[in-house]
């Protein structure tokens, strides 16, 4: 969880990126983004160093100064004022610099598929590559693998997508093998997936079904979720004939199971318990 004085400076830093962001074009803004996400690996594969950007002991203008001295040369004007207004704030933790440093990477490449239109293609892409990982065992335990090289898995990403999906979907699927926040390689792209449609002002629902809804039930089915949340929500359709019969729907913690599987389940259990 992040802290009150960590979220604070994320803001900080956010609005120099929005402010960049209106004048900026964007393959700009990817290139920013890229490299934050440069920043963030830097950061990570130097614990001395992000100890001494937010040491609370320090002044804010040495931890800008130590900064930009690292970064000149390195990366454009616009990441290196966002990572600036960042070091210039107080963290509870070194890792919650890394954790804003990389949130702020994420949110400038969904900036720029913002302003070039691709937004929508950017989640559905994540969406379906991490249903196209799941259906495949083996890929599935390498990109999912923890304790060996992320940089090898995320160049198996960029080979896997390149010239299949936008570059900003290539570029976040290949952060997920880093582990956004923390998290595993599917639970980066579900954030990814959720964090591209929160972008658009939507929310997101997995729904399983055993066979394919048609464009009407599709239709139909949004409609109803977005009367229940109060926003559009978008659909994530996963076709899985183990459930037999039916349709399973999660939204965030919320889940409906109105599946056929998970009434035999229970009528089992039932039945087991006379």
């Amino acid at each position: 969880m992040m802290s009150t004085t960590g979220r604070e400076s994320i803001e900080a830093g956010r609005a120099v990126l929005e402010a960049a962001a209106s004048g900026s074009s964007a393959g700009q803004l990817t290139e920013c983004g890229d490299q934050l996400l440069g920043v963030t690996r830097f950061l990570v594969d130097q614990p001395r160093l992000r100890r001494a950007l937010s040491d609370p002991a320090r002044e804010a203008d040495d931890r800008e100064g130590l900064l930009r001295g690292l970064l000149a040369g390195q990366v454009g004007d616009t990441a290196a004022d966002v990572v600036a207004a960042l070091v210039r704030g107080r963290w509870s933790s070194p890792s919650e610099l890394v954790d804003g440093t990389e949130q702020l990477a994420v949110e400038a490449l969904l900036l720029a598929a913002a302003k070039d239109g691709s937004l929508a293609n950017v989640e559905d892409q994540l969406f379906r590559f991490g249903r196209l990982v799941d259906g495949d065992a083996e890929l599935a335990s390498v990109l999912g693998a923890t304790g060996t090289d992320p940089k090898g898995r995320a160049e198996l990403t960029e080979r896997l997508l390149d010239g299949k999906a936008e570059p900003v979907t290539v570029k976040l699927a290949a952060a997920a093998c880093h582990g956004i926040g923390g998290r595993s390689f599917h639970a980066s792209l579900a954030y990814l997936v959720e964090t591209a449609a929160a972008a658009r002002d939507e929310s997101v629902a997995y729904v399983t079904v055993a066979r394919p809804l048609d464009e009407n039930g599709e239709r139909q089915l949004g409609a109803k979720l977005t009367l229940v949340y109060g926003r559009p929500v978008a659909l994530k359709v996963t076709v899985d004939p183990a459930i037999v019969g039916g349709i399973r729907v999660q939204v965030g913690s919320d889940l409906w199971d109105g599946s056929v599987s998970r009434r035999l389940d229970e009528a089992r259990q039932a039945l087991a318990g006379r």
